[in-house]
């Protein structure tokens, strides 16, 4: 990676945002956010990361009024090309296909950048977006480690840009609507949360040393981390990191647990209104394939919260039926009942386990992204604001290092910090590769 173009990049964009605010500009609201466009103008964003959710994000801003793809971003070439030619099909302007994402940083016309990369990127990819000017809309989690969640929020603030997390059941009116019977006492008071995932994803094999594709940037895919060799698998496609499995490797991933986890756990976390945990404890392993894979496929994680509430979480990847039939979930019991969200609605039952209600609507995705467009005409807070998004995305963390180091960790109240367990407080940055360390 080229270390000097990195921090030229970032200087420059840092700059260029400093003097727009010192022109005046900008306005703050009160909520402390910070807007740049008028109420009815058009907002440009670039894609980081096109494969994959980067597909499903430019098909979804491309559908919101005032809306326009200006950037795609890809590493690998194919992608790059396929995603450009298919945004330019369906929109009058024609983006601009690049490798590099910092090369999006310095056209002062962007309004924001959406972070599809994998997620090793999404958080230095965040402050750097912020740091130039950019409004920040981050896939889910919005973090490789705690440090980086609370840099993104550092980050926001400092530079007063709006950032939102792809956690879009925020914006998905039926489980608003859930979590707004939950807050008014609907079901008494509410004790505890149960979050599911469950899946059958095949083995990816062991993976082996070979050079990367002729159409991949394999150094540029790996940026702010370490470098490491390209590995492809012995079995089905090769895809033994790159496009996917990466999230079963620590080194680029936080296993299924932050990958599908942190959907659920974030409205856990909504609906019980707590902040962040005292107690995490987390058991079990990988079982059911003789691969390479690093993570967990079979993970339960409980978190005890001040106030006496808890939250549990169970995780099985070769398993498809979770609870009540349902692959994902989350479920809240109270002392007068309990309600059920499935992926976008909910059902409310009695203490005696009769219906008594519910609601069925879309997920969210297509309010989530206008949500995050609105806020950056009005200058307010998104639906996942980043401090939200770091809180939840904290729980992945936290389950995975107490998994890693294998004993109950203890944290503050406060701000999620692990308490007394140095070797666990190593887990909560990482080593990145030389001037890609993220800084706010």
């Amino acid at each position: 990676m080229n270390a000097k173009l990195h921090r030229r990049s970032f200087l420059e964009s840092s700059a260029a945002a400093g003097a727009a605010f010192a022109a005046g500009s900008y306005f703050v609201s009160e909520s402390g956010a910070q807007e740049s466009k008028s109420l009815g103008s058009r907002i440009a964003v670039g894609v980081m990361g096109a494969n994959g959710r980067g597909t499903a994000l430019a098909e979804g801003f491309m559908g919101q009024p005032n809306c326009e793809v200006a950037y795609v971003c890809d590493v690998d070439e194919n992608v790059l090309n396929r995603v450009s030619k298919a945004v330019a099909d369906k929109q009058e302007r024609k983006p601009q296909g690049v490798k590099d994402f910092r090369r999006m940083l310095d056209d002062k016309s962007l309004d924001a950048i959406l972070v599809a990369a994998p997620n090793h990127w999404h958080a230095p990819a965040t402050i750097l977006g912020c740091a130039a000017g950019k409004h920040v809309y981050v896939e889910k989690p919005c973090s490789h480690n705690p440090r980086e969640g609370e840099l993104a929020v550092e980050a926001s603030r400092k530079y007063k840009r709006v950032v939102q997390m792809g956690s879009q059941r925020r914006s998905g009116p039926a489980i608003k609507e859930a979590i707004a019977k939950l807050h008014a006492g609907e079901i008494g008071r509410v004790i505890y949360s149960r979050a599911w995932y469950n899946n059958n994803r095949p083995s990816i094999g062991h993976g082996q040393e070979a050079p990367p594709p002729a159409n991949l940037d394999w150094t540029l895919w790996q940026g702010p981390a370490p470098e490491r060799p390209y590995m492809k698998g012995d079995v089905g496609t090769g895809n033994f990191i790159v496009p996917y499995n990466w999230h079963w490797h620590w080194h680029w991933g936080n296993g299924e647990l932050g990958n599908n986890g942190i959907h659920a756990l974030d409205m856990c976390r909504w609906g019980l209104a707590v902040d962040y945990p005292i107690k995490v404890t987390s058991l079990g392993g990988k079982y059911r394939h003789d691969d390479g894979q690093e993570t967990p496929d079979t993970h339960t994680v409980t978190f005890n919260f001040p106030g006496k509430k808890s939250i549990m979480w169970e995780g099985l990847s070769w398993s498809p039926y979770g609870p009540g039939g349902l692959s994902f979930g989350a479920s809240f019991h109270g002392e007068q009942g309990s309600i059920v969200i499935d992926g976008s609605g909910y059902k409310l039952y009695d203490l005696k386990n009769k219906e008594m209600g519910g609601r069925t609507t879309s997920l969210g995705e297509r309010e989530h992204f206008a949500n995050f467009l609105d806020c950056i005409r009005s200058g307010r807070r998104p639906n996942a604001d980043i401090e939200d998004g770091h809180k939840s995305t904290l729980l992945c963390h936290l389950g995975n290092i107490a998994y890693r180091v294998g004993r109950v960790l203890t944290c503050s109240e406060k701000n999620g910090h692990i308490q007394g367990d140095d070797e666990a407080m190593k887990l909560w940055t990482r080593e990145y590769r030389p001037g890609w360390e993220p800084k706010v």
